[in-house]
């Protein structure tokens, strides 16, 4: 694929991101954030019975009104920014590589493959939880396990997808695929045995507001996954197949050139 043409589907990836974004802000902000504010009540509420010494009266930098509004949005639009154009460069890179298919199915797999290992993956071993929950002393240690959570899964998945290619010559494409995920859950089980869980729960936090959070937390991934790969899939067929043009020469435009 030249270079022009990676340019042209970085932009688009970029605006079906922006696109996905706002998607994902509305979800976030009718779903998401009532359970961010039940949380920080109870916090609150908590803090206030047990006399903790809290100066309730001095204002925090930024209100929580500017947080929910205008903080969320631009934080989930970047976000949403960034995971387009990262996207964009994934489809280049597959493009022709993982079978004779169009730009539009293309961009569909590969938003599920990234879906999968980027969201599903990490969300199961370490899943989101609100701002009353944790310890804030091991911030950065959850962190740092999450991300690792996510660099393992998307190594994990390029192993797989490695294995399927190279098996497919002697097992055929379909039990090649099988053998590749069957290699990745396995995989994946084995990383979920060996790194540490974290339960810093409190035991009087409604659980009930926890997975309400935490489906709230992938609902909001999802929307954000699942618009983006139908817009960008649209995007891309319409610059890489010529108007007018068939079936077969979607899938020509899709063999890789380097």
């Amino acid at each position: 694929m030249n270079s022009p043409s990676v340019r042209a589907l970085l932009v688009r990836g970029m605006l079906a991101g922006l696109a996905a974004g706002a998607l994902a802000l509305l979800v976030a902000y009718f779903l998401g954030e009532p359970k961010v504010d039940a949380a920080i009540a109870i916090e609150e509420a908590a803090a206030a019975a047990e006399g903790s010494g809290h100066d309730h009266g001095e204002e925090a930098p930024v209100s929580r009104t500017l947080q929910a509004t205008a903080g969320l949005g631009t934080g989930v639009l970047l976000y949403g920014v960034a995971l387009g154009g990262i996207a964009a460069l994934v489809f280049c890179f597959a493009l022709g590589r993982i079978g004779r298919f169009s730009p539009r199915t293309t961009a569909a797999l590969t938003t599920l493959g990234l879906y999968v290992t980027v969201t599903l993956v990490p969300f199961f071993k370490y899943p989101a939880n609100p701002p009353a929950v944790g310890d804030p002393e091991t911030a950065g240690r959850r962190t740092a396990l999450y991300l690792l959570m996510i660099a393992l899964s998307v190594l994990l998945a390029a192993g797989a997808v490695i294995l399927g290619r190279r098996l497919a010559p002697a097992l055929g494409n379909w039990n090649a695929s099988v053998a590749g995920a069957v290699f990745f859950i396995a995989a994946v089980t084995l990383s979920y045995a060996l790194l540490p869980g974290i339960d810093e729960i409190p035991a009087d936090f409604p659980a009930t507001l926890i997975w309400q959070f935490r489906l709230s937390s992938l609902a909001i991934q999802t929307a954000l996954w699942a618009s983006f790969g139908l817009v960008f899939g649209a995007l891309a067929e319409r610059l890489l197949v010529p108007a007018g043009g068939s079936r077969e020469a979607g899938k020509e435009a899709a063999q890789p050139t380097g």
